[in-house]
């Protein structure tokens, strides 16, 4: 298998340029990332996946952000809306287990036939009293136990659709007083405490192919961002055991601040085996794809790996699956 370049990459609009083409081929990004702007029919979306993959010369993943609740990139009227999390978790009570396998089986029903086969979840973060509230309601809860069962559910009902989950915040965002897509984030615990808590969900589904890094510093560890924090990744993966492939959360947030360039070099650095940029310009992404390269050796490993999870999807029956969690939420199951 030829190396991966170490990056995945987004598109501008609903159909490759003729530059984006040739870029991605020469860039032979690990995969791509979707959002709202490239979005505009299930054919129109099945087509620009195809473009993605024609453009590398293999079956690269395509990742999204579908969630549900205020992050979700397919929306209604073509697409099902959904309560947000800790919304959903509250209502299914004892059963938010089952609640939450259901909704991403079919979250993953929906993104298949759409070409798309990652979806950037599940939620592992917790919900404290202070998490800031561009998060708090994407939690799963509040309850380390249960956060790590219904992140348990969510993933098997993402893998058993045929796509890859992507574990998110690790080690741990819901302590976060800020939004890291503006600024960033300190969380003064030390590194014991985090590893108990923060961290506990994410060592629980250790397993998970792929993960997202935090952009959140932690004083008590390092001076760095996580993201690009060599202390840090070392208790992701000694500690936590989490030997997925990790991509950063986008590296253009402004939570970090410098030369996306030389982000991209010290992420790598610091131990992340992908970068994921976003929200760019071509030339931005040029900047990104080079100073990234190839993966590492390892980084190829777990690659391979997580891309050898991508199973057929199971049989299902549609209908009786929105039937099944239209009870268990009480006929609660679009958002309000």
């Amino acid at each position: 298998m030829s190396r991966f370049g170490a990056t995945i990459l987004d598109a501008d609009g609903f159909e490759l340029s003729r530059e984006e083409r040739a870029f991605f081929r020469d860039a032979n990004p690990f995969g791509f990332i979707l959002f709202a702007r490239n979005v505009q029919s299930e054919t129109q979306l099945a087509r620009l996946c195809e473009q993605m993959r024609d453009a590398v010369g293999r079956e690269a993943p395509i990742t999204i952000d579908q969630e549900g609740g205020r992050v979700q990139r397919l929306r209604a009227p073509l697409w099902r809306e959904w309560l947000a999390p800790l919304e959903q978790a509250e209502l299914a009570g004892e059963k938010a287990a089952r609640s939450f396998y259901l909704r991403f089986r079919m979250i993953a029903d929906e993104l298949k036939r759409c070409g798309i086969d990652s979806n950037c979840a599940p939620m592992l973060d917790i919900a404290f009293e202070e998490t800031h509230p561009f998060l708090r309601n994407r939690c799963y809860g509040t309850d380390i136990e249960c956060i790590s069962e219904i992140g348990r559910a969510a993933t098997q009902g993402m893998l058993d659709g045929g796509v890859l989950p992507v574990a998110k915040h690790i080690p741990g965002h819901g302590r976060a007083q800020a939004d890291s897509h503006f600024e960033l984030p300190s969380v003064d615990i030390s590194r014991e405490e985090l590893i108990a808590t923060d961290g506990a969900p994410f060592k629980a589904l250790n397993d998970v192919p792929m993960g997202m890094t935090a952009h959140i510093r932690y004083p008590q560890i390092d001076s760095e961002p996580a993201t690009l924090s060599k202390d840090v990744m070392s208790l992701i993966r000694d500690d936590l055991g989490f030997d997925g492939l990790i991509m950063t959360d986008d590296i253009s947030m402004k939570a970090l601040q410098g030369d996306l360039g030389d982000l991209s070099r010290r992420a790598i650095a610091a131990g992340c085996d992908v970068i994921l940029h976003c929200n760019g310009t071509l030339d931005e992404r040029r900047a990104v794809a080079e100073a990234a390269g190839e993966m590492t050796d390892a980084a190829q490993a777990r690659a391979e790996t997580a891309l050898t999870m991508r199973k057929r999807p199971t049989d299902i029956d549609i209908l009786a699956l929105e039937a099944e969690l239209e009870a268990l939420l009480n006929g609660r199951l679009n958002a309000s």
